[in-house]
């Protein structure tokens, strides 16, 4: 083989192509689990739940100072550039930029990329139980308060179609897995990469997405503080994991001594 091609297959398979097909499956066996937990919720019953515990959120936030989403949406929607970037970027920030930074630890820091792959799937497995313990509506479904649907206005989609509607959960609002997310990511590539400006935009990237849920009516302040929460849990959660491998798990992996 030739020393060009054995570099490349080196940088893709770096333990081998098992290794790639194994963490493709753990993420598709969460997704597939987030979609059964879409079905476990996905009746009248479970929409009317779902509205209660939003009215339970806007209480909680109002009888604390928290209710600002209104606010942030209006003010967002004076410079229609910027909602319909917070919008774009709710769009591709689980799938698309999420997915690049996974392939990009993977290849080129891959001995990271199973630290964060371990807080990555805490992080779903957390989520998933607030999904079916406490289903939400997310702020859009409330317009008589003054939300607008920004995401349905930015791409021309309605999202009560019910095409649209298989493909996600429209009540997975607690906690917020786009805040998680983004901490897990931003926490990450801060690290990794060496170029200042880079740095310093991953390090805000969660401040960013906690703007953009709350500006694009998907999620209540209290959702980004709990996908916050979320992702401290993870973070320690992975960290007890790699005490157990630490030569594998663990966000520096301990290098084998004679």
């Amino acid at each position: 083989m030739p020393v060009g091609l054995t570099r490349l297959m080196g940088r893709v398979f770096p333990h081998g192509p098992l290794d790639v097909l194994r963490q493709v499956l753990l993420f598709a066996s969460a997704y597939y689990a987030y979609r059964l937990t879409r079905g476990a919720i996905d009746d009248p019953q479970g929409a009317t739940t779902a509205f209660q515990n939003a009215r339970h959120l806007i209480s909680i936030e109002q009888a604390t100072g928290l209710f600002i989403e209104p606010t942030v949406q209006t003010w967002s929607g004076g410079w229609s550039f910027a909602l319909d970037g917070a919008s774009w970027i709710y769009i591709n920030a689980q799938t698309t930029i999420c997915l690049a930074a996974l392939i990009y630890m993977y290849l080129f820091h891959n001995e990271r990329f199973y630290f964060v792959r371990n807080m990555f799937i805490v992080g779903m497995a957390i989520a998933l139980v607030g999904y079916l313990l406490y289903p939400t509506a997310p702020p859009r479904f409330f317009p008589e308060l003054g939300f607008q649907d920004a995401v349905s206005d930015f791409t021309g989609v309605d999202h009560n179609d019910v095409k649209v509607n298989a493909l996600f959960n429209p009540y997975a609002a607690v906690p917020s897995m786009h805040c998680c997310n983004a901490l897990l990511i931003g926490w990450s590539l801060a690290q990794m990469v060496k170029w200042r400006p880079a740095r310093i935009f991953w390090a805000v990237y969660p401040l960013i997405m906690c703007w953009v849920v709350v500006a694009t009516g998907n999620h209540w302040l209290l959702d980004a503080f709990l996908g916050a929460a979320t992702a401290g849990l993870s973070f320690y959660a992975a960290r007890w994991l790699a005490q157990k491998r630490p030569e594998a798990w663990a966000f520096s992996p301990a290098k084998a001594t004679a």
